[in-house]
């Protein structure tokens, strides 16, 4: 794979209060240059909602650690200034991109890369298509990776060294794309009606 054909591509997660639908409490973007994980930004949220005693299980930011975070109107103008015109990726890409689109009106990526897609098709004999479960099954080394698990800045970069070990099995970034973007979001692609007729 020849990364230096990879088109912008930032590599997000985001983390949320619990709510239905979901206050961002935390996003996290990781940037793939030639082909490495580079850390773009990271930032705690303050929600209009306080985050639910669930959420805080899952990821362990509490209200108390948002209380002085910037609110998302405050953050919203940089974060999508990283994003516009890119590529984006994630695990089970649906959820964040949906969140991101909500979160931040008139934002369309470029294109979107699931890497759960991408590995149920490069990795037919995974015991289990979860992050951690595929992490395990490929082996991606995640020393280094600041944070823990479910912080968004923690999944974002261990999302990414994914998506670069899935790369590996695919010949042109066209080939990989092919597979790993989901139907119906941006950069999917179009299908070919030779024959179109009124019936």
């Amino acid at each position: 794979m020849d990364f230096g054909t990879w088109p912008e591509l930032l590599v997000v997660d985001v983390e949320g209060n619990g709510a239905t639908p979901p206050d961002l409490v935390e996003v996290a973007a990781v940037r793939i240059t030639a082909g490495q994980p580079v850390p773009q930004l990271c930032t705690l949220v303050q929600p209009p909602r306080p985050i639910t005693a669930f959420a805080t299980r899952v990821h362990r930011i509490t209200n108390h650690d948002v209380a002085d975070a910037p609110r998302w109107e405050q953050v919203a103008p940089a974060i999508q200034a990283s994003l516009q015109g890119a590529w984006i990726a994630a695990h089970n890409a649906h959820v964040d991109y949906t969140a991101l689109s909500r979160h931040l009106p008139g934002w369309e990526p470029a294109g979107v890369i699931d890497t759960l897609r991408l590995a149920r098709a490069t990795c037919p004999d995974a015991p289990g298509y979860s992050l951690d479960a595929l992490l395990a099954h490929t082996a991606v080394p995640l020393d280094g990776i600041p944070g823990r698990r479910h912080r968004a800045g923690f999944d974002a970069h261990a999302a990414a060294l994914l998506l670069l070990d899935l790369a590996g099995h695919y010949p042109t970034w066209q080939a990989l794309a092919a597979v790993a973007v989901p139907p119906n979001l941006p950069g999917a692609a179009v299908p070919d009606h030779e024959e179109q007729t009124l019936w």
